[in-house]
């Protein structure tokens, strides 16, 4: 019985009688009933006797398939007409195929269906549930899933007005502490240019004082000087003359002789002497304490930079091998790596290095104070430092900030710091292990001869930008691994 609703009986012409569903590519037989052509085909598989009509079971003496285009076109306004039957009567409520309400949801499909679908081939096997239930059940599991990220957006979000505050503080501090470096200094340099007015004012005086006591011991001598000349004229003279003549009045002579006898000159008074020794011992003790505080200025320093590396936590860093360069291979255990002969078989993942030879940590960090330890010993051409999450991995990349890379490296015997352009780093002694700190509120990083403690180069305060920062390694014909 034809259905009253045209746009059922347009629905029920194009539903192939085999499969109760809309035709997929119709065919027409020649008794001129229409099936889908899998349908037909299927019914036909493995008969050997003459093939018949599914529906009127009259013989088909060919099984000439004919597509039935005018079918296929009448499919397409049927759908159509089920799509706008379907707005008009509730919207996405009632099923397209069948205009029953789509009262059930098919889990292995996850999509909503009606009671005619899932009598139907395509659901039968299915596992079903009322539309309700279902959504009621998805519900839950989507508001559990809410509770938890909003557990760890509320958690983020506390680790962030922590770590701003906690930067403020430490900037706070540092400003504090660079008000009292210069402050301090400021007073040093004024005591110091004080006594260096003072002592060089002293050392005018005792100029003067010897300059003059030099002046009239001067003038004293040349008088003498001059008399003495005077009276050794007149002896000569005298003793020069006939005796009757030289002995009248001799004993006078003598006695005149001996009263301008010569007088030594005036010696540099014991009061001015010591003045000079005070000075001087004054100006020792003063240059010796200088010279202590010098000598002990690197160790307060010093002292200064471990309680600052000291405040570094250590960092368990492992490597990433979906990061690695193809001829890059790790250990085991992900804390070494080293260059390979042969390229290895990896898959082309976006976050792989190709063809630079790098290796990421695991590990990234966006707030706080890490340090790790790497193993160096005796390679000729490695890199060790930090990168940016979002470092470029194809092609070339570029060795330095500006490319996401704070790194120090070695490259036969030249060490380099990779800034733009590159660094020289004279350094005293070949390093066999460098540790890397790297302090993401202040945005710096340092690397130190972990050795010796000895300071190898450090980026400038805030080069290092505010985003999640990895450890970074590039390997060439060595061997680095990362110290427990």
């Amino acid at each position: 019985m034809a259905a009253e609703n045209p746009v059922e009986s347009l629905q029920e012409e194009a539903t192939c009688p085999i499969c109760l569903e809309y035709f997929t590519e119709p065919v027409t037989l020649e008794c001129g009933h229409n099936f889908c052509r899998a349908c037909i085909a299927q019914c036909w598989e493995g008969s050997d006797t003459a093939a018949s009509c599914p529906q009127c079971r009259e013989a088909v003496q060919q099984r000439n398939l004919r597509p039935n285009k005018q079918l296929a076109n009448v499919l397409e306004i049927a759908k159509r007409l089920s799509l706008q039957a379907a707005k008009g009567t509730g919207g996405d409520g009632v099923c397209e195929r069948h205009q029953e309400d789509l009262k059930l949801f098919c889990e292995e499909d996850q999509a909503p269906i009606c009671v005619v679908c899932r009598e139907s081939r395509a659901h039968r096997a299915h596992t079903v549930a009322p539309i309700e239930e279902a959504a009621q059940e998805y519900k839950e599991k989507i508001q559990a899933h809410l509770k938890t990220l909003r557990e760890e957006q509320e958690k983020l979000l506390g680790l962030k007005v922590t770590g701003e505050g906690k930067s403020q503080e430490y900037l706070k501090q540092t400003q504090t502490e660079r008000q009292n470096i210069v402050s301090e200094f400021q007073q040093l340099r004024q005591f110091l240019e004080e006594q260096e007015r003072l002592l060089l004012a002293q050392l005018e005086k005792l100029d003067e004082e010897i300059v003059r006591i030099q002046n009239e011991n001067v003038s004293k001598l040349s008088e003498q000087i001059s008399h003495l000349s005077e009276l050794i004229s007149e002896m000569e003279g005298k003793c020069q003359k006939p005796a009757s003549e030289f002995l009248q009045d001799v004993r006078s002579t003598l006695s005149r002789w001996e009263k301008g006898k010569f007088q030594q000159a005036e010696e540099i008074s014991p009061e001015l002497e010591e003045q000079v020794s005070g000075f001087s011992q004054k100006t020792i003790a003063l240059l010796e304490a200088l010279r202590k505080f010098k000598a002990t200025l690197p160790s307060a320093l010093e002292t200064k930079r471990e309680e600052s590396l000291r405040a570094h936590r250590q960092t368990n860093v492992t490597l990433d091998p979906d990061t690695a360069q193809p001829q890059l291979v790790l250990s085991e255990d992900r804390k070494s790596v080293r260059w390979g002969h042969t390229r290895q078989d990896r898959p082309n993942n976006p976050e792989r290095f190709d063809p630079e030879p790098c290796v990421l940590g695991c590990e990234g960090f966006t707030s706080g104070r890490h340090c790790w330890e790497v193993e160096v010993g005796d390679g000729q051409c490695w890199a060790v430092g930090v990168a940016r999450e979002s470092v470029r991995r194809k092609g070339g990349i570029s060795h330095s900030p500006e490319g996401g890379i704070w790194a120090v490296e070695r490259d036969w015997s030249q060490f380099r710091a990779l800034t733009s352009p590159v660094t020289p780093l004279p350094l005293s002694r070949t390093p066999s292990r460098i540790r890397v700190c790297l302090d993401c509120d202040r945005g710096q990083v340092t690397f130190i001869d972990a050795d010796d403690e000895a300071p190898i180069f450090t980026f400038p305060l805030g080069s290092v930008p505010r985003m999640r920062i990895q450890p970074w390694l590039w390997v060439w014909r060595s061997r680095l691994r990362l110290c427990p």
